[in-house]
Formats: C-alpha cells, sequence, structure tokens
C-alpha cells in the first residue's frame, strides 16, 4: 500500500486549523495517511504552545462553569423532588386504593407487583414504605406480607435512574453506557428478588432474622431522622407545591372520609382548641357546677403559600400540569449538566478524575476498592436521603465515560445499602405505636440488600447484574426504542401479568410460569455455550438461525417501528460509518472515521486497517 505524504499533510493541516474538529472534505485524503502520521497530525494539533494569557483566560473559565454546575444539580434534584409529587397527584389516591384490598396482599407474588406498581406510579419508595408501615402498625397485614411489597418498592424505585438514562439517546455511545448503568440497580433488585423471594416465602428468612433483632434490643422512639438534602431542596419545592401525604395512607387503611379530600396541603398551621361547658341544669339555688371539656376539630391557623395554594383545579389537572414542567426541567438541567460536565472533565483533567475514581488498590489488596466505593455510596446515599437521587446523578457522570461501569455497580451497591439506613432512623423516630413495625420492616430492608450484595458481588463470576447492563446497554444503542419496550415491559407489562397469574392461583401461575421459565434458562445456557464452548452443541444449535428471524433478531421489529415512525423502510445506520464495498464472504466492509473526535483515527484501505492510538 503506497502511502502519500502530501495527502497526510494535508489532514494534519486540517488536524492544525480546526482542532476542535476533524474536517474530512475528501475520504481519500484520509485513507492514504498512515497510522503514525495520523497520530503526529493530532499530536501536533494540540501540542500548540499556550500563551499565560490563554491559560489564565481557561483557568478562569472552567472555574466560573462550577457555580452553574452546582446551580444545576440544584435544579435538578428539585426537579426530581416536584416529580415525585406530581405523580403522587395523579395516581396517588389510585395507590391507597391498591393498598386497600389486604386479601391480595397477602399473596407474596401480588404484593411484590403492588409494591413495584404503587412505587413508579408515586416516584418515591418512603412514600409507598410509611403506608405499608401505617397498614402493619394498625393490624391489617403483618410484618411477612409486608416484606414483599418492600422489595417491589425497591424494584420501583430505580426506574427514575433509567427514565434519567432516555435523556442522553443523543449520542450512542453515551447513551449505551448511561442506560448500563441506569439499569445496573434494575438488574440487581430483579436477580435478588428472583432468590429471595421464594427464600422468604418458604422459610421466612427476613421476617425472622429482623424480628430476632428488634426482639434482641429495646428500641426507643428517638429524635426524627435528619432530612440533610431537603434543608436545601425544599425553600424551593415548597414554593412550588406542599402535598398531605396522610391522605393516601387514610385511602389505603380504608378511611372513606378522605376519599374526597385534596392531596394539595392548603392549610400548613392547625390547631386543637378545647373548650369547656358548664353543666348547671336543675340548680334553682347556687350549687357546685361540674365543668365538662369538649375537644373541637382542628382549627386551620395558617394557609401554606404555594402556586397551587387557592386553586380550583383537581388533582389530576395539578399533576400533570407538574409532570410536564418538572420532566421539561428535569432534561434541561440533565442536557446542560453533560454538556457543561463534558467541557470541564476533558483532557488531562478527565483523566485524573478517571483515575481516581476508577482505580484499585495495589496487590493483593485491590479486592477493598469496590467495598470503599460501596461505602462511599451509601454515605453519599445517607447525606442527600434518596437513592434515586445519588443513582440518577452518577448516571451521566457514566454516560460520559467518567466513572466505569465496574466501578459504578459497587456504588449503586452501597446506595441501597444508604437508603435503608435513612429508613431505619426515620422509623426510630416513629410514633410509639408504629415504632416495632416500622423498625422492623426498616431491617427487613436492609437485610434484603445485604442479602443480595452476598449473593451478586464478592466474586466476579457472581457479578451477573454487570453483564446483563452492559447487554442491555449494547442492545438499546443498537436499537434506541428498545429503551422504551424495556420499560413499559419491566415496570408495566411484566408485573401486570405476573399478578393476574398469581390471582388466578398458584396452580396457573406454575403451569404458565415454569414452562417459561425452563425455556428462557435453556436459552440461556446455549447462548452461553454459542460463545464460549461451540463445539460442544450439535452443529444446528450452534447459532439460532435454523429458527425464523424474528424469533431471534430485532431487526424486522426495528423495520416495523422505522415504517411506523418514520414513514419508511431505511434501516438505521451507525453514525460515522462508511459503507465500503462487499466481500467475498457476503460481508460489507465499513471504515469508521472519527469525523468528530480526534482522538480515535480509523483508516480502512482494502483489506489493510490502521488503528490510531488515543492519546
Amino acid at each position: 500500500m503506497t502511502l502519500q505524504d502530501s495527502s497526510c499533510a494535508l489532514v494534519e493541516k486540517k488536524y492544525l486549523s480546526q482542532p476542535s474538529q476533524l474536517v474530512v472534505d475528501n475520504l481519500s485524503d484520509f485513507k492514504t495517511c498512515s497510522e503514525s502520521q495520523c497520530v503526529k497530525a493530532h499530536s501536533s494539533a494540540f501540542s500548540k504552545p499556550q500563551s499565560q494569557r490563554e491559560r489564565m483566560k481557561s483557568v478562569f473559565t472552567n472555574v466560573s462553569k462550577i457555580p452553574l454546575l452546582l446551580l444545576l444539580l440544584y435544579l435538578f434534584v428539585c426537579s426530581l423532588d416536584v416529580l415525585s409529587s406530581a405523580f403522587q397527584l395523579a395516581g396517588g389516591k389510585v395507590a391507597g386504593d391498591i393498598f386497600k384490598d389486604n386479601a391480595i396482599l397477602s399473596n407474596p407474588v401480588a404484593g411484590l407487583v403492588v409494591g413495584l406498581l404503587v412505587t413508579v406510579l408515586v416516584q418515591s419508595s418512603s412514600t409507598s414504605t410509611s403506608i405499608i408501615v401505617s397498614l402493619v402498625s394498625s393490624g391489617l397485614i403483618n410484618v411477612r406480607s409486608a416484606i414483599p411489597i418492600i422489595m417491589g418498592s425497591n424494584i420501583g424505585t430505580s426506574v427514575t435512574n433509567t427514565i434519567v438514562a432516555l435523556m442522553q439517546a443523543g449520542e450512542r455511545e453515551e447513551f449505551e453506557r448511561a442506560f448500563a448503568g441506569a439499569t445496573l440497580h434494575d438488574c440487581f433488585n430483579w436477580l435478588s428478588v428472583l432468590v429471595l423471594l421464594p427464600l422468604e416465602a418458604s422459610t421466612g428468612l427476613l421476617s425472622r432474622l429482623s424480628q430476632a433483632v428488634v426482639d434482641a434490643f429495646q428500641i426507643r422512639s428517638g429524635v426524627e431522622a435528619p432530612e440533610l438534602l431537603k434543608v436545601i431542596t425544599e425553600p424551593l419545592t415548597k414554593l412550588i407545591i406542599q402535598l398531605d401525604k396522610s391522605v393516601i395512607s387514610g385511602i389505603a387503611m380504608g378511611d372513606e372520609r378522605l376519599r374526597n379530600r385534596s392531596l394539595v396541603r392548603v392549610w400548613c398551621k392547625s390547631q386543637t382548641v378545647m373548650s369547656s361547658v358548664s353543666d348547671s341544669l336543675n340548680c334553682t339555688q347556687p350549687c357546685l357546677q361540674s365543668p365538662t371539656q369538649n375537644t373541637t376539630p382542628l382549627v386551620n391557623m395558617q394557609k401554606c403559600k404555594h402556586l397551587f395554594v387557592n386553586s380550583s383545579l383537581s388533582d389530576l389537572v395539578v399533576g400533570l400540569i407538574l409532570l410536564a414542567c418538572s420532566l421539561l426541567l428535569l432534561c434541561t438541567c440533565l442536557v446542560l449538566l453533560v454538556k457543561l460536565l463534558n467541557s470541564l472533565l476533558q483532557g488531562q483533567v478527565a483523566k485524573v478524575i478517571q483515575k481516581i475514581i476508577n482505580t484499585d488498590f495495589p496487590y493483593p489488596f485491590g479486592w477493598l476498592a469496590g467495598y470503599m466505593a460501596i461505602l462511599v455510596g451509601a454515605v453519599m446515599t445517607f447525606v442527600v436521603q434518596s437513592s434515586s437521587v445519588f443513582t440518577s446523578a452518577i448516571t451521566p457522570l457514566i454516560g460520559i465515560g467518567v466513572i466505569s461501569l465496574e466501578r459504578a455497580y459497587p456504588l449503586t451497591l452501597g446506595s441501597n445499602i444508604g437508603t435503608t439506613t435513612t429508613a431505619i432512623l426515620a422509623a426510630l423516630a416513629s410514633p410509639g405505636d408504629k415504632l416495632a413495625a416500622a423498625f422492623q420492616l426498616a431491617l427487613c430492608h436492609l437485610f434484603f440488600n445485604i442479602l443480595g450484595i452476598v449473593l451478586w458481588y464478592p466474586m466476579p463470576v457472581t457479578r451477573l447484574p454487570v453483564h446483563m447492563a452492559r447487554a442491555l446497554g449494547k442492545r438499546t444503542a443498537k436499537y434506541r426504542w428498545f429503551s422504551v419496550l424495556y420499560l413499559l415491559l419491566c415496570f408495566l407489562l411484566l408485573p401486570c401479568l405476573v399478578f393476574a397469574l398469581s390471582m388466578a392461583g398458584w396452580r396457573v401461575m406454575a403451569g404458565v410460569g415454569v414452562p417459561l421459565a425452563t425455556a428462557l434458562l435453556l436459552v440461556s445456557a446455549v447462548n452461553v455455550l454459542q460463545v464460549h464452548r461451540p463445539g460442544s452443541l450439535p452443529a444446528m444449535l450452534r447459532s439460532w438461525d435454523f429458527l425464523p428471524i424474528w424469533m431471534h433478531s430485532l431487526r424486522p421489529l426495528d423495520t416495523l417501528i422505522t415504517k411506523v415512525t418514520l414513514g419508511c423502510a431505511e434501516q438505521d445506520r451507525d453514525p460515522g460509518l462508511i459503507e465500503g464495498p462487499v466481500e467475498p464472504n457476503g460481508f460489507q466492509k465499513k471504515g469508521p472515521v472519527a469525523l468528530d473526535n480526534l482522538d480515535l483515527c480509523f483508516i480502512d484501505v482494502e483489506s489493510e486497517t490502521l488503528r490510531g492510538t488515543r492519546l
């Protein structure tokens, strides 16, 4: 292959003229440039010395972006809080009605699905947990029936960061990493439930363990749990909306008087007034009077101050308005955060941060780095008082590549532990009649997450959530509509199907579920063997080509969705891929050219591919 120096000089000239973007007007110039010359052009583009004034200007610009970054992060967290309030307004009473049927909650599988759907509906695991505590303390359900609901709420709370990952769908590689990082939480929770729910239903492991801890300690009601993040966010969110969450709990406990009461809080300060009435009947002469004290209902003293305090709109309309506004603010903040982080975390800064976050301890203590990440995740979640906020905040960092998927996994596990410590402190602040139930449920939540970590983290071979999340990320990057399908399947359609089967009886559920589970296990085993040991399989099973294409590929569905949404059958092509001639074996040659990233330089010339080195 002949390399033309003039063409390489042209490429280098274009690098120097526009170092922030590689502009290739004629791909033939790029194809004739060798790897070393491409790297040299890249290096020369970024090795131009900066003057003292330029360096000072760069430092000042980066420093001035930090307050903007903190402001966007603050608005991002506030938008999550308002989003939760919007979901509660739109579906809070429905959630109360779901919890009202105690016969359904006695079924472990149905209880799991109810906890999941209610948490997705109200976008707050703390709200669903508080309802469960009220039901247990009032004797409507027992602790053992409440544990599957807690497991379901643990799954439902992970939908928030999955929705946040959808905001990075514009960049294919970022979307792949972000979606994989967001679904780590989902995969861990689902796998833990698949193991621990049958174990709890058959042995009562979590209920017995938590009861033993409650009996061993003399638990007394304490001060209120600290709300570190809400001290900062509530001054803004309280000006937008305030909710009376006791309405949802009251409906769940069967109080029909609250059904027509609005969730929007109108009066923020009320007081109970005591009045005394003298009984002086049949006293014609001065006689002793026996005053009788009567307690009047609560007297409203002070109105709340928020946007909807005097609104005549229904809860549903207010919820939809807040839902649209909070989603708009959430998307805007997230897009600006990603762009701002991309501008800040570049060059040597990005490398230093990546090295600090993703580094391991020296041998033989490398395994400690993951457990330190679990501790960091737990502490940070305790500080922000929400696992959804923490995992949603690190999702953009995973997308831009600052945090690796392997490091995000222990951070997510630590976040699960951190949110249970918050629940324990909140339980200790419960009234005396609810203290034992609240504390035991908080311990069940803690033990569920600890046992899940024991199952899916200590050894690399057991870290199945990482492999599952990476596969989901790749699939979603190829077919972006798959992310919406995933959300609908995992958080709506599949739970509803399981709920319907569980209500039909255990015989129907076993008759449908066992064959499906067996087929899924067999397909998974064949897939693993196809990748690692294809020789051990019969010739027919070494690939799925003998099946109709719609049974082993999403391409037909992708074509259908493309026709419906775009009105054409053009297949989606990867960005930056330049299709070449078809090779004799039937494969089409593609030369990925890094048109937008100077760190990459791919050249595909005839049968030889030269790759540039990342600097």
